[in-house]
């Protein structure tokens, strides 16, 4: 599913126009950026919590030259699924 697809499931589903399902979508993403940005945790109970995880500096190997490479340290954002979340997918 991509992001019209989403736009469009949610206007479906709570009856209201695509525009303004599409502004929902944007905001839920501004929001939820926003704070990642901030180093909060965005939980969102039974689907799961967004967060961020820092990365140390570390050396790695170019995988076509075999030459080592520095890697700068980093924080990227991460996704823990709750609990609904993952029975609701999980194959029984």
């Amino acid at each position: 599913m991509n992001k019209a697809e989403l736009i469009e499931a949610i206007a479906t589903s709570a009856d209201i126009s695509k525009v303004k399902a599409g502004e929902a979508v944007d905001a839920f993403v501004t929001s939820v950026t926003a704070a990642l940005k901030k180093g909060e945790t965005v939980t969102l109970v039974g689907f799961g919590s967004f967060s961020t995880a820092e990365r140390a500096a570390r050396v790695g190997r170019n995988p076509k030259t075999g030459k080592e490479i520095k890697i700068s340290a980093t924080v990227t954002p991460k996704f823990k699924p709750g609990k609904s979340l993952k029975e609701a997918v999980a194959k029984k």
